[in-house]
């Protein structure tokens, strides 16, 4: 493995921007300057940064890289190629694939999969259902990042709505909870009302109506009481609405809290104008809301009640996305764009770059607890980013997601990823891959 020197970068990390240099060797960061090194090793790679962002590798706590089971819509080579080349080294993947990751031999079958096809280091959901709790209980907190529950139905129908069996997994879950929030029975109502309205031609711009506001913080709520009830661990994954925030607090640190919580990139990039333009291209579930629900999101974003922001990476087919309102797949593609676009709110003045860094990369370690990795420290795993400040237009041309299609088509950025390290690795350097070592699995300090 080679040993490689980043110099002359302007590094953001922990809070702090500084010109410096970071020490590459066997895996890990075996140094940080912030002057020059005063000796060279001719044995090393010297890469002259000549002042670009030097980051720590985002990681993504919640994709859907749909590997088994779907591979026309992505799989995890093509997807973790993605992610790498937009800076994510990281990612915690979902459990409705298929067959569904709901037993601990299924499980172990995704992680085989991750070691032969990832590019970035790679964890796995345990799937939750209304009858495998005992499952579920022999999931092995240091080695898997969660379990996932579905308080909604969503993609691939594994909603858990039993009463009882929610209180017996968050009573007894041993390690984080993740749940998608939104209320099925309310969403179902909303929905039957619009097709006696429209009938199969109900506009796109109802989506955030009929998966609504209420439907959203009737669940999330429900998920809160349950975690406040048994003290258990719980993050909420792709908040959308303002109502929810006033769930949330900011009282003390994101890793000292037992209830966190995410908001994804396209939540705070997209609001319900945008279905004019963009129509199924931007149909999430929980759907994109308005421009008062996304003012929401930024606020707590910004204040700390929001902890992470990821992706809900979850490729489909141009031809599953653009059907009409009844028939157009919820989910779109994100991991390549995510972090170009958060600094790109951060160059409109929106976020900082070192809020951007603390919610991509810092937090999301610290929440799950991610053994040594999420900053630049010395001794941890060499997931490193290195972005260049230059022009460029994302569009189907260079576009990566084995879809081939991305929701940010014709959006113009100033950033751009020039090379990605994954564990001392540079995997992507300027449009090229080295796919000569794959990612790992990720470990827990639990």
């Amino acid at each position: 493995m080679s040993t490689y020197l980043i110099q002359n970068a302007l590094i953001i990390n922990e809070g702090k921007k500084f010109a410096g240099s970071v020490l590459v060797k066997d895996q890990l960061i075996e140094e940080i300057y912030t002057s020059t090194p005063e000796r060279v090793d001719s044995s090393w790679k010297v890469i002259d940064a000549g002042g670009k962002l030097l980051i720590p590798g985002v990681i993504d706590d919640q994709v859907h890289f749909r590997d088994p089971g779907m591979p026309h819509k992505g799989d995890l080579y093509t997807e973790s190629r993605a992610a790498v080349a937009g800076g994510t080294t990281s990612f915690m993947d979902m459990p409705n694939v298929k067959p569904q990751t709901v037993t601990q031999e299924l499980l172990a079958d995704r992680y085989k999969l991750g070691a032969e096809k990832s590019l970035a280091n790679y964890s796995f959901y345990m799937g939750a259902t209304n009858d495998n709790l005992e499952e579920i209980l022999k999931t092995d907190p240091k080695s898997v990042c969660g379990i996932k529950i579905f308080m909604g139905s969503s993609t691939g129908n594994m909603l858990v709505d039993d009463i009882d069996t929610l209180s017996q997994i968050f009573e007894k879950a041993p390690l984080l909870i993740a749940t998608h929030c939104e209320d099925t029975p309310m969403i179902e109502k909303n929905q039957a009302e619009y097709v006696e309205k429209y009938g199969e031609d109900i506009p796109m711009e109802y989506h955030g109506v009929i998966r609504s506001a209420e439907a959203c913080y009737k669940s999330s709520s429900k998920a809160v009481e349950l975690a406040k009830k048994y003290n258990t661990r719980l993050h909420i994954l792709h908040l959308s609405t303002g109502m929810e925030m006033d769930l949330f607090d900011n009282s003390i640190p994101s890793r000292d809290k037992r209830i966190t919580t995410e908001v994804c990139v396209h939540h705070l990039w997209f609001d319900d104008k945008d279905y004019l333009t963009k129509k199924s291209r931007i149909r999430w579930n929980p759907a994109v809301k308005t421009k008062a629900d996304q003012d929401k999101l930024w606020e707590a974003l910004l204040d700390d009640r929001l902890d992470v922001i990821a992706t809900d990476h979850a490729p489909h087919t141009e031809e599953e996305k653009d059907g009409n309102y009844l028939n157009s797949a919820g989910g779109g593609p994100l991991v390549q764009h995510s972090l170009v676009a958060m600094l790109e709110q951060a160059r409109r003045g929106k976020i900082s770059l070192e809020k951007v860094i603390e919610k991509m990369c810092h937090t999301p370690a610290e929440i799950f607890q991610v053994e040594k990795r999420g900053f630049i420290r010395k001794g941890y795993y060499a997931d490193l980013v290195l972005v260049n400040e230059e022009d460029w237009t994302a569009n189907k041309e260079n576009t990566l997601y084995k879809c081939g299609w991305t929701p940010f088509d014709g959006e113009k950025f100033q950033y751009m990823i020039e090379k990605t390290f994954v564990n001392g690795n540079l995997v992507y350097d300027n449009g090229k891959f080295d796919e000569s070592t794959k990612g790992m699995r990720l470990s827990f300090d639990r």
